[in-house]
């Protein structure tokens, strides 16, 4: 009966859809057909669930509202204006001051600690060790072309050029460190 009207049958099915989507109409698929209905009685179910909810969530927020007022009050009990109370707060509040300029000091002389120091000379020692292993697994493998590909001896040589291994490329001798920082 749609099509004869000009009603488009895509139309019909997504506003059935929506319906159902939106709990207004009921669906259930019985045997190979779909059967959709509406009550008027499931509506009014509907609408009393949603008040009785609702109702819960206002009772509810009441209730907290009345404990969070009453657990307010109990906080401004101890918080009086008073002459002791902005004594204590003048006194935290030089305390962080003080605290503020002592972190100032501290970063200045941050160069000069000696956990640091220690840290970046372990980080040194595991990078020089980094280091001379990749060093060992370049000649390695200079090792293993020059073995394989003997007759391409000048073309490695000059790969090997273009990418930075020359004739002074060589492991990493470290320097010792001081062991002891000097502080200025």
């Amino acid at each position: 009966m749609g099509p004869k009207k000009g009603v488009i049958s895509q139309s019909v099915k997504d506003v059935v859809q929506s319906l159902v989507d939106d709990d207004l109409v009921s669906k259930d698929k019985i045997g190979t057909s779909v059967y959709f209905w509406s009550l008027p009685s499931c509506a009014g179910n509907q609408l009393r669930n949603v008040h009785q909810k609702l109702d819960s969530e206002l009772q509810n927020s009441g209730t907290r509202h009345a404990q969070l007022v009453e657990q307010c009050e109990a906080l401004k009990k101890g918080r009086e204006e008073s002459d002791e109370r902005e004594a204590a707060l003048a006194d935290l509040k030089a305390i962080q001051l003080k605290h503020n300029e002592l972190k100032n000091e501290l970063e200045k002389y941050r160069d000069n600690d000696p956990a640091a120091f220690e840290a970046m000379r372990e980080a040194i020692e595991v990078a020089h060790t980094a280091a001379n292993r990749w060093t060992d697994n370049i000649f390695t493998l200079k090792q293993w072309c020059s073995n394989n590909f003997p007759q391409a001896k000048e073309q490695l040589q000059s790969m090997y050029q273009e990418i930075g291994i020359t004739d002074e490329f060589d492991y990493l001798e470290m320097t010792p460190l001081p062991s002891k920082v000097v502080a200025d």
